[in-house]
This record gives C-alpha cells, structure tokens and sequence, in this order.
C-alpha cells in the first residue's frame, strides 16, 4: 500500500515530526521495508546478482544497535499476494518496471533491482539472531498496524500509509531512523530518530478530525484505488485543493494533498466530506443521507441517479482499510507459549491450508511463491540482471517449478476428477506426454481462483517455458521436452499463471504442474519419511544421492542445483563460469567457519578474496553473458529452496549469505579467462584449494559430463567438458570426506 505523493509532502514539513531519543522499546518492523531500504540503500552490488554476505553483514549490525538500546524489534513480513487481486495491476507495473531497471543495469546504467535471494538471506539471519519473525498470509500492512495499535509502540517502515493509520506510538520512517549513529554512552545508548503521529498531522490542520485522513487517503490515490475510481474523482480534486499552494497538478503531487487536507479540516468529519463530494460531482445532495450504522456508511439517497452514490460508497469502503482492531492477531503469535497457534492467522485464507503447512509459513520458513500457487495458482518472477535478448533466466527451473506446482496441485486436480487420496510413497505410471489445452478458468470467487472445478472456454496451446527458449533434451524450456527428471511424471489438467519477463515486456503464460513418480499427499507430507522426500527432491534436480553424500549436509542442496544447472541452462555455463561459482562457495566456507584451528589461515585468504572482488560500483567490462548464466543459477537456486521448504527440509538449507558473491565470482570469472587456473588463484591459501578439489569431484560425480581440468580445457560452447566417468585423479568419497574434516562443525544427522 501508499498513498501517492504523501510521503513527499510530510517529509517536507519539518513540524510535522518529533524528535526521540529511542530506547527501551518494543519496535514493530515492517520486514520486506527493512531489507528493500538496507539492500539499496547502503551501495550494495545490484549489477553482479548481489553480494549477500555484505547484506548479512549489515543487517546483523543493524540487529546489533537496536540490541544496544534495548530496542526489541518484531519482524512482519508480506506473504503472498492478496486474494481479492484488488492489487494485482499495481504489482504487475512494479514488475515492468523492474525489468527496465534491470535492462538499464545489464547495460552500464543505473538502476535499483533487489538481488533474487535477499529474502531468503534476510529470514535465515533474522532466525539464527534470535529475533521474532512472522509471514503473514498477503500484505501486511493493516497487521502491522493492529498489533503497534495494540502494544503502543512505533512502527518502523517506508509506507506511506502510516501517515494515516492511527497509532499511539507513532511511526518512524527508514530515513528518519538513525540506527547507524547509536548516541551516548552504555547503558544509556539511543537512536536518534524522527516520530510522526496522527495527532501532531491533525493539529497542524486546525485541529481536523483524524478520521478525514482514510478518506485523504483514497481521494489522492493508493495501491488499492482503481484507475476507473480515479477517472470519476479526477476532475473533482481541482475543485478541493484550491487552497494548497501552486505547484504541480499530477495525481498525489504534494499542493494537492496540502489541499486535500486543508479542504477535508473545513468538515465535522467523513461523512459531512463524503456528501460534498456527491454534492460536487452531481450525485448524492448534502444532508440527503441514510442512516449510517456503526462502522458502515448508508448509500444515501441518489440525485440523478445510483451512480455517484456509489462512488462515495466505494471511497467508503477504500476509508475501511485504515480501520484498526483494537485487538491484532499477530500478538498471540509472539506471545509464545501454547496459546501460539497459526490458525487464527490463517483462517481466512480462501482454500483451507494443512496446519503444518500454516505453521511454516507464519514462521517464515515456506515461501511466498507456495501460497501463490495454493491460492491463487499464480506466481510472479522476479526480474534480474541479464541478458534482455535471451529467455529469461527463471526458464531454467521450470522443470522444478513444475515439480513444486504438482505437489501443491495434485490434491485440487484430484477433487476436479472426483477420485480418492493417494497414499505416501505411492508409485504411478506416466499418464501420456501430450500437452493439454487450457478450457478457460470459469468462475472465480474472492481471491481470483476457485478450489474447484474451472469452466469451459477456448482452448489454447500451452507450453510450459517462455518464447524463443532453445528445445533441449531434459531442458524444460521447450514445448516438446520434458525434463529428464521428471520424464515419468503424470501431466495434470490444472495450470499456473506466471508472469516472466518475455524481452522487455512482462508476459502470462500457462505453465502444467508436474506430479512426481513418488506422490505426497500435502496434507500428511510432513510425515513421509524423509527418506520418501529426499528421493523426490534428488529426483527433480537429476541427481544421485551417493554423488552428494562425500560432503556435508549443508552443501549438498547447493552442489545438486549447480549440477541442475549446468546441464539446464541455456546457453551452456562455460567452465570459467562454473569454477568461479565453485569458488566462491570455497570463499563462503572458509568465511562462514568459526573453528578454532583455522584462525592462523583466516587473515591470508580473507585479504586473497577481498583482492580478486571487483570494486562497488565498477561497472566497466560489465559481461551481461556472465551475468545472464548466473542469473539462471540463482533461479534454479530459488525454486529449488522454495521445493526443499515445501517437502519440510530433507537436506539442510545452504547458509545463503556465503553462498554467493555476486562482484566476487564476476572477479573470479575474469582472472581464470585471463588463463589463471583456479590452482594458481589459490596457491597461497592450500586449505581453499582442498575445499575446491573436493567441491569439484562432487560436482563431476553428480553430473553426466566431467569438467576437463585446467589443462586441457576443451572448446566449443560453453566449455563443456568430454562424457563419461570422473577422471582418473578425482578424489573417492572417504578422500573428500576427510577434505572437510577440519571444517565441519556438529552438524544434525538427518539421515
């Protein structure tokens, strides 16, 4: 949610904030406000696909100060998308957008696109730092208001709706919030910071009634206000913002929300407005209302007719998201104790979820991308930084979005064909390979979607990848071939929507969901044995689970997606390419890794790897190819954490924010083209090269192509490598289990 052009104005207005020294406090955090603001806000890669280890860095002092003023923050994060779709054409324009923002990145330009996994690092940091989190089940804007309502504390966001929503604490904006200057000495430290209240804005305005300030709201414009609304109040708003000062005349400019405001201080309160207003535009007379209940606002009684009435009640109705409970349902949550339970949370989700399911997604550990599909079998693609000629880099996982999408699905497909439960392990037989046209969508409830059956309408062909994507064996990305992991799958008659970047325009296209060989049943998945879930996870990326076994548990997920990946993506990932990923992972666990016995090597590999980074900001040489192969990585990456989620973790997730480095394996890439070998890259640091010799055997164990070693790097595209077995002097598994003797810390065994 926003309002348009309220931020600006009141920002501008100096006497409209207090001053505070803030401590001691309880503090409500807006979650996806915090990492977009820390993400773009502090010069961080964006070009390169991220550097996450930096984010992780930053948050967590970030943590660090308010745990230094005895600040104890609450973190709120957005789920998925709201179910009334009401919103659905405001984020398909971020979208667009962002694709641009991308393509002028990708070109030397500037831009400001959230790296892919941002969310994923920012959640796994928050949990290992001890703060309370929960993932609300759309946007969580109203809920974020309810509970700072309910406790009397701040909120900390970068919405403008907080301006209006009527809180007792008040609201801190981002820029307001001087966390990086903690003041004084302990144990008196405080952040400077700025307060806005409701109250501090209605004096300022002659003392206007605070309930006119929705209705300001809704009148300038915000997320949830249709074009077609605005078309009908659009060539009211001269007539009432007369008395702001000159300035601009676009939709929210900042003289019109001054006059907005100063012409909504001149009523009694809203309803008084509201009639005005169908006074002004030929429709309801002032003083001809009904009766108006508590909470609600009658229609009125209609002048030339019914259609103006209506307009204010939709105005009204747009005033009802402002209103607050003065009990919220995120308190019990953070509460803690038995009476914690996610159903309150989660029961008015359109289709009902399985209460494990709703317990992982409170907590933030399913993501958003599953509770798009369960409710509204849509999902949105988040742009990156690539190459804007070729396909996007999201087609590379299609196959194991498809997985995802059949395990989600395969419960509602079931319920349209009328047949019976499957049991846990179940085995199937392929159904047929013929792809399935698309018989509309038939009636849809609240949310956009039915659980049920869906109607009859024109048929349509329907791949399951974007256009111009290049048809291969056990790619995914063409009509006519399935993924070889999958290649036994059953088709379904459901789809997903989703919406992915096709050139530089943003397109829908229908994608089937795939059932995997081993069914599930969503609601007992949880208690399949993990052995059952493990093997459908392998089975999806393509790999075999003694290839992985050698390394720890926590690099396995990462190794079988990089595997995944360099048989999927288009065009092939060149060898340079691949060990500069390879790499970077070796970067990430010597940083991440806190044995004792390894602090005599830490100072000389850190100062190695802070050299072969490129420098913030250097955009010269930018190789939008190298940046295009990784991108796809990151979305094989992402997909494949959202499926692990899903089949409740059967292998560890990665640390992510020492997974990749974006400036850093663009560094890499460009030393060992310049004929550095990744041998020679670690001469000085014998323990990384350990690590890589082992990453790499692994890597050639679960994959159909040996990578040639430095010296006899064959040509041809992508660098890929001659078929058959490992080679000769690549490491057995007991060799590269003791590889990483040194580094493994107590690990859970799992197995």
């Amino acid at each position: 949610m926003g309002v348009h052009g309220l931020t600006s104005y009141v920002e501008g207005n100096r006497g409209l904030f207090q001053d505070v020294r803030f401590r001691d406090s309880r503090l409500v955090i807006d979650g996806c406000s915090l990492f977009f603001r820390l993400y773009l806000n502090h010069g961080l890669d964006q070009a390169h696909g991220g550097d996450y280890d930096a984010f992780a860095a930053l948050l967590s002092a970030f943590i660090s100060a308010l745990e230094a003023c005895n600040i104890q923050p609450y973190v709120v994060l957005d789920g998925g998308m709201d179910p009334s779709d009401k919103k659905l054409s405001t984020l398909r324009q971020r979208l667009q957008s962002k694709i641009q923002e991308a393509e002028s990145l990708s070109r030397g330009r500037h831009g400001s696109v959230l790296p892919l996994l941002t969310r994923h690092v920012f959640i796994q940091v928050l949990s290992q730092r001890g703060v309370p989190l929960v993932q609300c089940p759309a946007e969580a804007d109203w809920e974020i208001a309810c509970l700072a309502n309910q406790w009397g504390c701040p909120v900390l966001t970068n919405d403008s709706d907080f301006y209006i929503f009527d809180l007792p604490g008040g609201y801190i904006p981002f820029r307001f919030f001087q966390w990086a200057n903690v003041s004084s000495s302990p144990p008196n430290h405080y952040i400077p910071a700025r307060r806005y209240t409701v109250s501090g804005m209605c004096q300022h305005f002659r003392g206007m009634n605070r309930e006119l300030l929705p209705l300001c709201a809704v009148l300038a414009g915000n997320d949830y206000t249709t074009e077609q609304t605005y078309k009908h109040i659009h060539t009211l708003l001269p007539q009432l913002t007369t008395g702001g000062k000159r300035g601009g005349r676009g939709r929210g400019s900042p003289s019109h929300i001054e006059g907005l405001l100063l012409w909504l201080s001149s009523f009694p309160g809203p309803e008084e407005a509201l009639d005005e207003v169908g006074r002004l535009t030929g429709g309801v007379e002032r003083g001809g209302g009904g009766e108006r209940g508590r909470g609600g606002r009658g229609r009125g009684r209609a002048g030339r007719g019914g259609e103006m009435s209506g307009l204010c009640s939709m105005l009204w109705s747009g005033m009802q998201e402002y209103h607050l409970t003065p009990q919220s349902r995120l308190s019990t949550w953070f509460s803690g104790g038995s009476s914690r339970s996610p159903k309150g949370l989660w029961a008015t989700t359109p289709c009902p979820l399985p209460e494990w399911l709703c317990w992982a997604a409170g907590s933030g550990a399913m993501a958003p991308l599953v509770l798009d599909v369960l409710e509204l079998r849509r999902v949105l693609l988040i742009p990156q930084v690539e190459n804007s000629r070729l396909p996007s880099s999201h087609c590379s996982a299609t196959a194991i979005r498809q997985a995802l999408y059949g395990i989600l699905l395969a419960n509602q497909e079931q319920g349209e064909r009328g047949e019976t439960g499957w049991g846990e392990g179940h085995r199937v037989q392929r159904q047929g390979g013929q792809e399935t046209q698309v018989e509309g969508q038939g009636e849809r409830g609240r949310g956009g979607r039915q659980c049920g059956r869906r109607g009859r309408g024109r048929g349509q062909k329907q791949g399951v990848g974007q256009g111009g994507a290049e048809p291969s064996s056990g790619s995914g990305q063409g009509e006519n071939n399935a993924p070889s992991a999958v290649e036994s799958d059953r088709r379904m008659s459901v789809f997903v929507e989703e919406y992915d970047r096709h050139d530089l325009n943003l397109r829908k296209c229908q994608v089937e969901p795939r059932t995997p060989g081993t069914r599930l049943h969503l609601e007992t998945l949880c208690q399949a044995p993990v052995s059952v879930r493990l093997g459908v996870l392998y089975d999806v990326l393509g790999v075999k689970e003694s290839s992985l076994s050698p390394l720890p548990l926590h690099l396995r997920l990462a190794l079988g997606v990089t595997g995944f990946w360099r048989r999927e993506a288009r065009p092939f990932p060149s060898l340079p390419q691949v060990q500069a990923l390879l790499l970077g992972m070796v970067h990430g666990e010597m940083a991440r890794n806190t044995h004792p016995g390894l602090k005599q090597n830490t100072a000389a590999e850190q100062n190695l790897w802070m050299r072969l980074r490129l420098r913030p900001g250097d955009r010269r040489g930018f190789d939008v190819g190298v940046a295009h192969s990784l991108s796809q990585w990151q979305a094989c990456l992402w997909s494949v954490l959202s499926l692990n989620q899903l089949l409740c973790l059967p292998l560890p997730e990665p640390d992510t924010a020492w997974l990749f480095s974006g400036s850093l394996v663009h560094g890499l890439v460009g030393r060992l083209r310049g004929g550095c070998s990744p041998e020679s890259v670690l001469a000085a640091a014998p323990l990384s090269g350990h690590i890589y010799r082992s990453l790499l055997a692994a890597l050639e164990n679960c994959t159909l192509n040996t990578l040639p070693s430095s010296g006899r790097r064959k040509r041809g595209r992508g660098g890929g490598g001659e078929k058959g077995g490992r080679r000769g002097g690549a490491p057995s598994s007991q060799e590269i289990n003791n590889r990483f003797a040194l580094l493994m810390t107590e690990e859970e065994d799992e197995e």
